[in-house]
Formats: structure tokens, sequence, C-alpha cells
């Protein structure tokens, strides 16, 4: 989750409008990609469980 905006980050849906394929694990998201909704980088996020 986004620690500036709230977005999640799903592993199963991944982001493929920015490039991340569905099913993606997080910790293969590469260091330069941002948040889609605010620019956050990826250091700006914090792992939670839903």
């Amino acid at each position: 989750m986004c620690l500036i905006c709230g977005w999640v980050y799903d592993e199963e849906q991944g982001s493929p409008e920015d490039g991340i394929a569905a099913g993606t694990r997080w910790e293969d998201v590469p260091m330069n990609w941002t948040c889609p909704e605010c620019g956050a980088r990826k250091e700006d996020f914090e792992m939670v469980a839903i």
C-alpha cells in the first residue's frame, strides 16, 4: 500500500497500464516504478495484509 495516497498494489492484478503484468510479485517490481496515483516511489510503499 502506498503510504502517501493509500493505493494498493495487488500482485494478482499487477498494474498492466503501468507495464507491470498480472502475477508480478512485489519484490519483482522494478525499483524505479512509481505509484500510478500519486507518483510515490516503491520505497514509499508498505506491505499490508488484506
